[in-house]
């Protein structure tokens, strides 16, 4: 199955990115079909590339949970602050990607983590690959890269950490939205989890994923902090709060899924995640019988996914949500290839939540775990 992913392009930040070709986005070659590898097992590497990769982890976050890869050497994480210009930036690498090499083949970063520098808020995520050299390196070698705040546990599902950020293949651009952001303390430890894949006739070496996150510290401008309002990431799933992908059936198919609102607030805007031969992501609130979005993907001729788009609630005041409102999310698919593809689709819509009483947020915080080096990773030696 090609995997042309749309992560982000559905989030509310990337409204401003909706209408822009994918060609303006990074997406300078189509993937081959790789099928046969998205199906295949967790080992994909010959005699020699295992024997100079021994050691394996797990992916446990958003995209390919309990998934074993082998892990890349020397890739690290490089953090970058102008205090002037009020931007962190963040790489990830250096990054060897062969051509034509499927994610369960190539040796994946390990999970790194970043640790937040200052008191305030982070205002947008403006990611982008290149090379060693600075040279743009194609967005569709990236599978997915997603930032996890370990210090805060998502608001709608408690036993996951908070998915403050991701990108897939688009690389569509995370805009600011005036008034608001993303509050984060000194200390807190994010930790930033990043696949990659090559499935065009171009091999990179030495890339690297750089993201740009504008921030604005609390204590800079108090009338500014003041108005700011903290917003919190809301993932709604179609497999509620458990892992996010699921085998996609041959032929049209639709899965459902629940989450319940804790909380009273409103919901900023909406887009969404689906896989190659999704068709359609509706979020509903079934407690008010109310469709808040109906979502319709935008693919190729061969089904391949290229967009889904965003629905802004902001001229409106907001969606509004109240606690205990029960959301249901449904996607559905159309698999032309005959078989089940494993592990083959997701289904997720994606938004900012802001919080009526963000006293009661508090609660969300806790302790971080311990470091995600070598040694905390499920990892075989060869």
């Amino acid at each position: 199955m090609k995997k042309t992913i749309a992560i982000c392009s559905a989030f509310v930040l990337a409204a401003v990115m909706a209408a822009v070709p994918l060609k303006a986005q990074g997406k300078q070659e189509k993937p081959v079909d790789t099928s046969k590898d998205v199906q295949g097992a967790h080992t994909g590497l010959d005699e020699g590339a295992a024997k100079a990769l021994p050691i394996q982890h797990e992916h446990h976050g958003f995209m390919q949970e309990g998934m074993h890869h082998a892990v890349a050497k020397g890739v690290t994480l490089d953090a970058k602050v102008d205090a002037v210009g009020h931007a962190i930036t963040l790489r990830v690498g250096p990054m060897n990607l062969p051509a034509h090499t499927d994610h369960m083949k190539m040796p994946q970063p390990p999970d790194l983590v970043w640790e937040v520098p200052m008191e305030g808020w982070l205002l947008a995520y403006h990611p982008r690959l290149v090379d060693a050299n600075g040279g743009a390196v194609p967005g569709t070698v990236l599978h997915h890269v997603a930032f996890w705040n370990e210090n805060r546990a998502d608001f709608l599902c408690l036993n996951k950490e908070e998915h403050i950020f991701g990108a897939g293949s688009e690389m569509t651009d995370w805009a600011e939205v005036p008034g608001y952001g993303y509050r984060v303390m000194k200390g807190n430890k994010i930790r930033i989890e990043t696949m990659m894949y090559n499935p065009t006739a171009t091999s990179y070496d030495k890339a690297y994923l750089e993201v740009v996150i504008p921030f604005q510290e609390a204590s800079e401008d108090a009338s500014a902090a003041t108005a700011r309002r903290n917003v919190y990431p809301a993932w709604m799933d179609v497999t509620s709060c458990g892992k996010s992908g699921y085998d996609l059936p041959a032929g049209k198919s639709e899965k459902t899924g629940t989450v319940t609102v804790k909380y009273d607030g409103m919901l900023l805007g909406v887009g969404g995640h689906l896989h190659d031969y999704g068709k359609q992501i509706v979020l509903q609130d079934v407690t008010r019988k109310e469709t808040v979005a109906t979502l319709d993907a935008t693919a190729d001729a061969q089904g391949h996914l290229e967009s889904v788009p965003v629905k802004l609630f902001v001229q409106q005041g907001g969606y509004k949500f109240a606690a205990n409102d029960v959301l249901k999310i449904s996607a559905t698919y159309d698999n032309p290839t005959g078989k089940l593809l494993r592990d083959g689709a997701m289904g997720i819509a994606v938004g900012y939540f802001v919080a009526a009483d963000d006293a009661k947020m508090a609660a969300l915080r806790r302790a971080a775990k311990p470091s995600h080096d070598m040694s905390s990773m499920s990892h075989a030696h060869q």
